[in-house]
């Protein structure tokens, strides 16, 4: 692919330099993506296509698995597929969009699968359209083509999907990042994908969790499994404690706006409402690193576990939760990254926010210590801390005086002193 002439600018001639298509399509499919948040970021781009069900389904078939996402927003046409295929679409994103930089449904595709179609219509009664992107087509031409994939097993399949209801499908093919390079129909290529589906059901859970608990009416489901909001901080149990949220504004230049600090302090094992509820708020991390910010971007999960740099995890303030939500306004002071993983905090946000963290995980603390020590004096440790060195004393004296082994007792006293003084003075002897 050679270089093409442009028009004059006012600092001479222009030139129009593509870079290379195999070169770079390859290179986007390592910006920071594993499964389940690339399964994710497709999902961002159905609810803002206003989809009330989205229904995603990895299917284990060797070298021929496949993954199909499938919604029933508004669809698309066959050009507007083409500009959501095109990387750095040149569609605009309103205030509250999930979409930022226009690269999510392609990077977040090819960086499990080297080939991404998408079959849609605009609306029940649109005409369906299919377009495929192939990274071997690419690399073969080193060219940005875009092609009609045809008749083929997968299409077939989402035309299935389009008969149940849904009105876009996107369908990841050629699973080279999911399935072992070598062996591609063995045991353990299948407990990878069986792997991969147990984790995207928690992992979406988790991060669609407001979505979720506001909307009786959406449906998000993982190979037939409806999934239920997973909230991290257990709202629902008794004893979860509430401090006063908190707003605080933030401005950098031209960029101005609010972010929102909720703080919760979770129960101690002993006070939720059972075992199992308590196992399942330790949360994919479990509980010492599941502690700390849960960051939401237009209420869309996008980072948790751990304090930003402002603190470090203890085990004693491992109950304290704190959530902290921004509006897309304020993506450049965050520093959302492409697969919307991890952001940045604001250095004058965090010290604005230091007091009010130090505070929940002060009240943590507390609550962990006080069942820490309810537990401790509810159940002996040792046989010496749960009586005291007379009690025991005499107990041993008067059974030994009973059994007329009172020189017997002395004879291991005095070789307990010898040898291990400090049990002997634990039993009191």
């Amino acid at each position: 692919m050679g270089v093409r002439l442009s028009r004059r600018g006012r600092r001479g001639a222009t030139v129009d330099l593509a870079p290379s298509a195999a070169r770079l399509t390859n290179s986007l499919r390592d910006i920071g993506y594993n499964f389940h948040s690339a399964v994710a970021d497709v999902i961002d781009n159905s609810l803002a296509a206003g989809a009330s069900r989205v229904s995603v389904e990895i299917t284990f078939d060797g070298p021929d698995s496949s993954v199909f996402i499938a919604d029933d927003g508004g669809g698309m046409s066959a050009n507007g597929i083409l500009e959501a295929l095109r990387f750095g679409s040149r569609r605009e994103y309103a205030r509250g969009e999930l979409g930022r930089y226009g690269l999510g449904l392609k990077t977040a595709s090819l960086s499990q699968g080297r080939c991404v179609t998408v079959v849609s219509r605009l609306g029940r009664d649109g005409v369906v359209s299919a377009r495929c992107l192939d990274l071997d087509l690419i690399e073969e031409w080193d060219e940005w083509l875009v092609v009609d994939p045809g008749e083929s097993r997968a299409v077939a399949r989402a035309s299935d999907l389009l008969d149940e209801g849904f009105n876009t499908v996107v369908v990841w093919e050629k699973l080279d990042r999911l399935l072992p390079f070598k062996n591609q129909e063995g045991g353990w290529a299948r407990r990878r994908v069986d792997n991969a589906i147990t984790k995207s059901v928690q992992h979406l859970s988790m991060v669609f969790h407001r979505f979720l608990e506001r909307s009786d009416s959406l449906v998000l489901e993982v190979n037939g499994t409806k999934l239920a909001p997973w909230d991290p901080f257990a709202r629902a149990e008794e004893h979860t404690q509430v401090l006063t949220p908190l707003i605080f504004e933030v401005q950098r230049d031209a960029v101005q706006g609010f972010v929102h600090l909720e703080r919760f302090v979770l129960p101690p094992r002993t006070h939720f409402s059972s075992p199992k509820r308590f196992e399942e708020l330790s949360g994919p991390l479990k509980w010492n690193r599941q502690q700390g910010l849960y960051i939401y971007r237009a209420d869309r999960l996008v980072q948790w576990g751990g304090w930003a740099g402002i603190r470090g995890i203890d085990e004693h303030t491992k109950l304290a939760r704190v959530a902290l939500s921004f509006n897309t306004e304020l993506d450049e002071l965050f520093n959302t990254n492409v697969a919307k993983m991890r952001v940045s905090i604001p250095g004058e946000l965090k010290q604005q926010i230091t007091p009010a963290l130090s505070e929940v995980c002060v009240a943590a603390s507390e609550t962990y210590r006080r069942a820490a020590r309810l537990t401790e004096e509810s159940t002996p440790t040792s046989f010496g801390q749960a009586l005291a060195p007379n009690v025991v004393r005499f107990a041993l004296t008067a059974a030994a005086m009973r059994s007329g082994d009172k020189d017997a007792l002395d004879r291991i006293a005095r070789e307990l002193r010898q040898t291990n003084p400090e049990i002997a003075e634990q039993l009191g002897l």
